[in-house]
């Protein structure tokens, strides 16, 4: 897809991701307005809203009748969730997100763990009122974000990289952490817009693939800017992962080898969307800027 037919499909899916977080989520004013007006700051903060932008281009790619926005909305609840967990003293200790002050840092701890803790359950209402018209549906879209979101993948990966590197190194570990910390939730962009597209199990399944390679190579790209970029560009501190002891692919292969799974990946997610019967043009696109981060 060339570049201005690209950066149009973006900027369409952009606008309609910030109106449907407008929308669909509760206004600032809603008491308790502290607790909402957190949530909101993490919301609107902006970043690069890839994974409600991947659903609603999925969701496309089948030509769907359905409206994929409670879905992308859903997911971004979760992830701006888990961002604002992450960043917490307990956790990353992570002072910068998106460009601005981390929510704990613009509030304080205890309304950050809060609104990260509402946010969490307005992802499925937002699926159950989105979809409740078609049930069948809904309950896909909610087992298959909650199985993402879950203890086995976001949450268990979470857990994991909290040890850090003076932790088990092997590599099983590494790979369990890049699964479920980032990739899942990727994935389940993929997945839950081919769901709301009416895509064919198979290529339900294709899309899940493609989403898990680009999201492990999303999160190996993220690791090599850890190194090099600047927390202007990155939008959150550079070098956390040396100064949190992180267990990096990086820290454990090195930069080339990095590189090299970064392409293998990039490789194996366009190859799982080609192979299916949705109009790809978009997504894959995507998935190659996604991996060109780092250059």
């Amino acid at each position: 897809m060339d570049s201005a037919r690209f950066q149009a499909l973006n900027v369409g899916y952009l606008e309609r991701v910030e109106t449907a977080l407008r929308t669909l989520t509760p206004a600032a004013t809603t008491r308790p307005a502290r607790l909402h007006e957190a949530m909101r700051y993490s919301l609107e903060a902006g970043g690069k809203r890839l994974r409600p932008v991947i659903c609603l281009a999925a969701a496309a790619a089948f030509k769907s009748n359905t409206s994929a926005e409670p879905a992308a909305v859903a997911l971004e609840c979760i992830h701006t969730y888990s961002l604002i967990h992450d960043d917490l003293p307990c956790m990353d200790n992570s002072d910068l997100r998106r460009g601005r002050p981390s929510c704990h840092k613009a509030f304080d701890e205890a309304t950050a763990l809060l609104a990260g803790d509402a946010l969490l359950p307005l992802a499925f209402q937002v699926l159950t009122q989105g979809y409740a018209t078609q049930p069948a549906l809904a309950t896909s879209l909610i087992d298959e974000l909650a199985h993402a979101a879950g203890s086995t993948l976001l949450v268990g990966g979470q857990t994991e990289d909290m040890g850090g590197l003076t932790a088990d190194r092997h590599p099983d570990r590494l790979e369990f952490i890049l699964l479920g910390k980032t990739a899942a939730m990727l994935s389940a962009s993929f997945s839950m817009g081919a769901m709301v597209g009416g895509a064919s199990k198979a290529d339900i399944a294709a899309f899940r693939q493609a989403g898990q390679a680009a999201g492990i190579a999303f999160q190996l790209v993220d690791d090599l800017l850890d190194l090099s970029a600047d927390a202007a560009t990155l939008g959150k501190p550079v070098g956390a992962d040396a100064q949190n002891q992180k267990f990096t692919y990086t820290s454990l292969h090195g930069v080339p080898a990095t590189k090299a799974r970064i392409q293998t990946l990039t490789t194996e997610a366009l190859a799982h969307l080609a192979g299916t019967s949705g109009e790809v043009d978009f997504l894959t696109t995507l998935v190659l800027q996604m991996a060109d981060r780092s250059k």
